[in-house]
């Protein structure tokens, strides 16, 4: 759809219109089917218009805001995870199939740093693992 700023040349009426295309405004001036509503002249032509451009400074804002509140969320995670948590460091591989295969029950959980096929490989052998983003405080 595009919307025509139109201006009657007899009467100097000016008003909008939609059509499908500009192929289809010609068209219908052609047939004499645009015609003025002040006046009823079919004596119509297209004046200079602005284009119609999308407001993109609203839905950076609006992403701009969301991004802010989830790295907020992952900080506050990372914060409660650090409190309740034991830091393996990258030994968290080897340190998932301790407490797996010994069955001990330790007081704290653990968390680190695995390459991907690491941690394939622990879920492979029913060790359950999660990846969490993880952030700096001044990103």
């Amino acid at each position: 759809m595009i919307k025509y700023n139109l201006v009657c040349k007899n009467c100097n009426n000016c008003f909008d219109s939609w059509f499908s295309s500009s192929k289809e405004f010609e068209k219908l001036k052609k047939k004499k089917f645009v015609n003025c509503h002040n006046c009823n002249s079919v004596n119509i032509q297209k004046s200079i218009m602005a284009p119609n451009l999308k407001n993109t400074k609203k839905k950076d804002t609006t992403q701009l805001r969301d991004m802010k509140k989830i790295n907020k969320q992952l900080i506050k995670n990372q914060e409660y995870i650090k409190k309740n948590f034991e830091y393996v460091g990258d030994k968290f591989a080897y340190e998932a199939r301790l407490i797996h295969y010994s069955k001990k029950n330790k007081k704290k959980g653990i968390y680190g740093s695995a390459n991907l096929s690491d941690i394939r490989e622990l879920q492979e052998e029913g060790i359950k693992t999660e990846i969490i983003p993880w952030i700096k405080k001044n990103n």
